[in-house]
């Protein structure tokens, strides 16, 4: 992946030794050494010769997987796989490729033989546990609305941050620096733009006082806005790896402090966990200044790239880093994590966890122990989307994706949401209830989504802010009931949805049902008279023996001979629904009465007694 620079930090990559030869010593050592454009071109000329095999079809797949070649390395990764079997990896990464290409079958597939050779990782267990779940991400409502920004270039843009009006961000664009050959880009350097009234950004500037002739950014600021952590190839402090047999230096990424004196950053200290034996890079720091997040591939990682934290002591010392776990990093690579300014949310980029394709923008609750959320559609895409980052007081996101094809830097803008929560439970004992229907009905009676409640008695939905709602709960037993959800900005409500045993509705002389209210002059069963209707087909598949007659009734408008006849159009389809339901015919029967009994007498009646006078009624004949 292009990105790998910043993701694996300079670390070697291994490759299989059995299969190298005098032949591909020459591109073995530029492989090694980091520089992909140059070793695939090497690779491909054995191709080109007649001296492609197995190992140098997964070379060259591996070169171009490194720098997202999308094309290339799946054509590279179906040739290796094709000539030989493959470590489960190889499948992992041809997988991840063919996402990209939005071929998810075919990426399934090679999921399947990964998971097969590695049942243990996290991501087999995830895929097997769920194999299907493309279909259900990419139908999540949006969290958010996206849009490019005009400070990209064509070079690479990433890792935006907005700190009071002013945006941060890491460009390869100076054209001025020379070129580095994993991807024959230009070196990193910390940029910036000022966010001006209406929306409008500043022409980008370089940050001179954090910059230097390698690699520098992405950075994170504390909230005073005089201390910026950030990264920086450890070139800077002569830390790397001399490697002898490819006659190459290996550095990696470390994370570096510095301080503002009044005019400018100054005091740049190395910070005392980092390594020439590992990378630290993409800090976040805590609003509270007391945590800073980062990612490496520091010993005690769980896969290629992790997110650690660490404790940012008052007294300008440091705790010892500390791996998230496998709630948030798999055996893939985990990367940007950004701290929400409340401590709460951890948003972070991940190749291992079930995603669109690349990489995919992940959320995580630190409070509580619910599972990393996947942010969807249209953040996320079938190609790298990652660094996301959060400015509250503006409420507005930035992220980086190269689903065009280059790394650039797009807003999102939060779509309001409201988290509904219904737990249900035995209104006459106050015990849970599991597996209940619960819907989440609109203003216009449609259904949006209905869910079972968990073995907690819990469903939760998400709907748009300040709209009214209805939640429709039933379950066998139970009596059906609707409880409101008041039209709110959220970001949460609680619904206590206590259901009352179905045989509180039934008296010795009829069965009780919220009013079974018709349509002025319709006679067809509506969605809210279905789900009261339902009550009574329970009540009766409980009572065997019961027999029930319906009557029918209208409100005054209309002549009487037509409602007459309405009525009994709206007592046979009542009939015909409880029947459809498995009901026995003999055992339920109607009449209309069209406005002969009035359940409100009235002579100007108002649309609410109207509603009223258009009822149902269900009276015990046995």
């Amino acid at each position: 992946m292009k990105k790998l620079y910043i993701v694996l930090t300079f670390s070697i990559i291994s490759t299989s030794l059995s299969a190298q030869n005098k032949s591909t010593k020459s591109a073995d050592k530029l492989f090694n050494r980091l520089e992909y454009v140059a070793a695939a071109k090497e690779y491909q000329n054995l191709v080109d010769q007649g001296k492609g095999d197995a190992y140098v079809y997964k070379q060259l797949a591996d070169s171009y997987y490194n720098v997202f070649d999308v094309e290339s390395a799946t054509k590279w990764y179906a040739e290796a796989i094709s000539a030989a079997p493959q470590d489960a990896e190889t499948y992992y990464r041809y997988s991840q490729m063919l996402k990209a290409k939005g071929k998810y079958d075919e990426a399934n597939k090679q999921m399947v033989k990964f998971a097969s050779l590695a049942p243990n990782d996290l991501r087999a267990k995830s895929f097997n546990q769920n194999p299907n779940y493309i279909p259900k991400l990419i139908g999540m409502s949006p969290f958010y609305t996206i849009k490019e920004m005009s400070i990209n270039s064509d070079k690479q843009d990433f890792g935006a941050v907005l700190y009071d009006n002013t945006l941060y961000f890491t460009s390869a664009r100076n054209k001025a620096r020379k070129i580095y050959a994993w991807n024959n880009e230009p070196y990193l350097d910390i940029y910036k733009v000022i966010l001006g009234d209406g929306g409008v950004y500043s022409e980008p500037i370089t940050v001179d006082d954090l910059n230097t002739k390698r690699h520098d950014g992405p950075l994170t600021m504390s909230a005073d806005g005089n201390t910026v952590y950030f990264s920086r190839d450890s070139f800077n402090d002569k830390l790397f790896i001399k490697d002898k047999a490819n006659n190459s230096q290996l550095g990696k990424n470390n994370i570096y402090k510095a301080t503002f004196n009044g005019e400018k950053w100054d005091n740049v200290t190395s910070l005392p966990f980092n390594s020439k034996e590992y990378s630290t890079s993409n800090p976040s720091l805590s609003r509270d200044g007391k945590t800073l997040y980062f990612s490496s591939n520091m010993p005690g990682s769980i896969g290629g790239v992790d997110i650690w934290k660490v404790a940012v002591n008052s007294d300008g010392t440091y705790g010892t880093p500390e791996n998230l776990g496998p709630r948030v990093n798999t055996e893939g690579n985990e990367s940007f994590p950004f701290i929400s300014d409340d401590n709460k949310v951890l948003f972070f980029a991940s190749t291992g966890k079930l995603g669109l394709g690349g990489l995919d923008v992940f959320q995580v609750n630190l409070l509580d122990d619910s599972e990393a959320l996947n942010l969807g559609k249209p953040v996320n895409s079938e190609r790298d989307d990652f660094a996301f980052s959060f400015n509250s007081a503006k409420n507005i996101g930035y992220y980086s994706t190269n689903r065009n094809g280059n790394d650039d830097i797009y807003e999102a803008t939060p779509i309001c949401a409201l988290e509904v929560l219904t737990l249900v439970t035995n209104g006459k004992t106050g015990d849970i209830i599991s597996n209940a229907t619960v819907a989440i009905v609109d203003d216009k009676m449609n259904v949006i989504a209905t869910e079972s409640s968990s073995d907690a008695g819990e469903v939760k939905f998400k709907v748009e802010c300040d709209k009214a709602y209805s939640v429709q709960v039933s379950k066998d037993g139970f009596e059906s009931n609707v409880f409101a959800v008041t039209p709110s900005k959220g970001p949460q409500q609680k619904i206590s949805a206590a259901l009352q045993p179905i045989e509180v509705i039934v008296t010795e002389t009829e069965v009780i049902l919220n009013p079974i209210y018709f349509e002025n002059d319709r006679d067809n069963i509506t969605q809210q008279a279905a789900f009261e209707l339902d009550k009574l087909v329970q009540v009766m598949k409980n009572n065997e023996k019961m027999v029930i007659f319906v009557k029918s009734h209208t409100d005054i408008r209309g002549k009487d001979n037509y409602n007459m006849s309405l009525s009994e159009r709206r007592a046979k389809s009542t009939v015909q629904y409880v029947i459809s339901k498995g009901i026995a015919a003999e055992r339920i029967s109607a009449k209309g009465y069209g406005e002969s009994e009035l359940k409100i007498d009235c002579k100007k009646c108002t649309e609410e007694e109207h509603a009223q006078n258009r009822r149902s009624e269900f009276l015990i004949v046995k």
